[in-house]
């Protein structure tokens, strides 16, 4: 996976907002297995995966529906960030 911006953050979290809370840490787990796989894909052939992008997730989180990015953090939100920022850090720990 390419290095995570703050824009990959932003749009995997607004995926995130139309998943039910209880789902979203699976839905982050798969967001990032396919974004690592994009990658990988993406530098054995030198084009983008077809289905996953160019390995970043922002490329990867873009081809979801994502809720409208919101004007101010509510406990919704900030549990979707949460989840993201939680997924994150587990993978850098591996």
């Amino acid at each position: 996976m390419r290095p995570v911006q703050l824009a990959d953050v932003e749009m995997a979290a607004r995926v995130l907002m139309l998943s039910p809370p209880e789902a979203r840490a699976v839905v982050m787990r798969n967001l990032i297995a396919e974004t690592v796989q994009a990658e990988a894909y993406r530098q054995l052939h030198g084009i983008p995966h077809p289905q996953f992008g160019v390995g970043s997730l922002l490329s990867r989180a873009m081809r979801f529906q994502a809720a409208p990015r919101p004007a101010a953090f509510d406990a919704d939100t900030l549990h979707a960030y949460g989840a993201v920022f939680a997924a994150l850090s587990a993978y850098q720990s591996l």
